[in-house]
């Protein structure tokens, strides 16, 4: 038997293994990508159609989710979180697509995407307060803190990765299970129960992502104007 922790290679490229979560992550942002460029070639700002009318409302929502979670201008976090809630919303829908199975139902793709989490963390907390303002956010608020503060920094990573596995493994799980036992129109509720789970998966990943981006924001900000009150004195 093969443990759901690991996946059997489709083909190899050279020493590589591909496998079906790759494949359908690429075909995942083909079209992602694919999308994106026929509708912003398609934008009239006079009469918008259907489809911009609800690109749009879209990005209205997440401006205001992003403005209520992290209390900051929108603008330099839009495009990562409005991708990464995209990506996770239709990785965790594939599994209900017949010969496909969800990229987040394997540890690596959800290990990525909490990768991803990681790194952002870094580069707007740079962003905002330069490196070192960065670093001493690992001093605050004092210095005994640091072990940690560095430890914590890895732990939500690995909650991330895990409670998205957990749960789209879950409802994968439960949905192959109920369709050998009881055919093919019996699991339909199940499946939709499945998209709703999958939408509400995605959306407390980023909502996560937005709290750790915004508390290293913080951390910065208070770091740096703990630094400027100890040189001021």
């Amino acid at each position: 038997m093969n443990s759901s922790l690991s996946t059997q290679p489709l083909f190899h490229v050279g020493p590589v293994p591909v496998t079906n979560a790759v494949v359908t992550t690429w075909g995942i942002m083909a079209v992602l990508l694919g999308v994106a460029c026929l509708i912003s070639r398609r934008l009239t700002p006079a009469v918008p159609g259907r489809v911009q009318a609800f690109c749009e409302l879209f990005l209205t929502i997440l401006d205001g989710q992003i403005r209520e979670t992290m209390r900051t201008d929108p603008s330099p976090y839009r495009a990562f979180i409005g991708t990464m809630f995209l990506f996770i919303l239709i990785a965790n829908w594939t599994a209900l697509v017949p010969g496909l199975h969800a990229p987040t139902a394997a540890l690596a793709t959800d290990a990525a995407l909490a990768g991803l989490v990681f790194i952002s963390i870094i580069v707007f907390g740079i962003r905002s307060g330069g490196v070192g303002g960065y670093l001493r956010t690992f001093l605050w608020p004092s210095i005994v803190m640091v072990p940690l503060n560095l430890i914590g920094s890895i732990t939500r990573t690995f909650s991330l990765m895990v409670r998205l596995f957990g749960n789209v493994m879950a409802g994968a799980f439960i949905i192959g299970i109920v369709l050998s036992l009881a055919g093919l129109l019996v699991p339909i509720p199940l499946m939709i129960l499945d998209m709703l789970t999958g939408a509400v998966q995605a959306y407390i990943f980023v909502v996560l992502a937005m709290v750790f981006i915004a508390g290293a924001l913080t951390r910065t900000t208070a770091a740096a104007s703990t630094e400027t009150t100890g040189s001021s004195s």
